[in-house]
């Protein structure tokens, strides 16, 4: 195949490169900041040359937007915001000028869309969408993504919850506060926290990818939510760490106006479920968390 994919310099891009490439597969990178061969600049606003390569490609992937990891300013909001609704718009007007556009387009979500939810699991069908910046956030990118139907080009929203990798994203600093002896619950430490091991990421993006019977919004996530309290307990066992020191909200809220983040990434909870994975007959790798700690450590 000839896949796109737009916001491919970041942790989940590069992991998809890698995994399509070394299938053989031909990957084409939309990039800010093109270092490789297959990488072509874009600005993720404006029609540019890479438009060009979406024309006979048989899949675009868009994983384009300003990460969550910041201080929650209105400068950052509203970067947050743009860069999902204006990288979408351009792709969709790129898409519309093809004579043969792709016929699978896969788009980032977040699995945050959902509310907080510490019992009830949050499914395709039967999750609640709340009312807040990051709730609101996603619900906006969707709809910019599903505004427009396009005939021949099959759309999925991938709702993905937090990505367990050794290269990037939360799981190396979970380890790095670990093995300073911090790595007790966070707040309450009875958040639940939605995860996927990072190989199973990208196996799913393949399986949609091969499964035409899949349109509309998927949740990208393992089966087995886990208490934050647990996870923390289980990390620490397999680190060989004895001990960790568990941080309350007044210390989180504190420690995040220094590290320039947002406590919402450790205290909400995300408790969501792939309905729809399951039910298409999808095999996770990694099932359950035990499985991917050994792996990943």
């Amino acid at each position: 195949m000839k896949i796109i994919i737009a916001g491919g310099s970041g942790f989940l891009g590069n992991a998809l490169e890698n995994f399509f490439s070394e299938r053989q597969n031909e990957v084409i990178v939309l990039s800010r900041n093109p270092k490789k061969k297959n990488d072509i600049f874009w600005d993720a606003r404006n029609i540019g040359e890479w438009a060009n390569e979406l024309n006979n490609a048989d899949v675009l992937i868009n994983m384009t937007g300003k990460s969550v990891d910041c201080r929650y300013n209105e400068k950052n909001k509203k970067e947050i915001l743009e860069s999902r609704i204006n990288s979408t718009k351009v792709l969709q007007e790129a898409v519309d000028n093809c004579q043969n556009p792709p016929k699978t387009w896969l788009n980032a979500s977040s699995a945050t869309i959902y509310v907080h939810a510490e019992t009830q699991l949050m499914d395709e069908e039967n999750g609640i969408i709340g009312d807040d910046f990051s709730m609101n956030i996603c619900k906006l990118w969707e709809v910019a993504f599903f505004e427009k139907p396009n005939q021949n080009v099959r759309k999925v929203a991938l709702r993905t919850s937090i990505v367990l990798g050794n290269e990037d994203g939360a799981f190396p600093k979970l380890k790095t506060i670990t093995k300073l002896g911090l790595g007790g619950k966070q707040g309450r430490g009875q958040q639940m926290m939605s995860w996927i091991h990072i190989m199973d990421f990208c196996r799913a993006i393949e399986y949609i990818i091969g499964n035409e019977a899949i349109t509309g919004v998927i949740n990208i996530t393992a089966p087995t939510p886990i208490k934050n309290t647990d996870f923390m307990q289980l990390l620490r066992n397999k680190m060989h760490i004895p001990f960790g020191i568990s941080s309350s909200v007044f210390i989180l809220e504190l420690a995040a106006i220094f590290i320039k983040t947002e406590t919402e990434l450790l205290l909400k909870s995300r408790n969501v479920y792939p309905k729809r994975l399951l039910e298409s007959s999808f095999r996770f790798a990694f099932p359950n968390i035990e499985l991917a700690l050994q792996d990943l450590l």
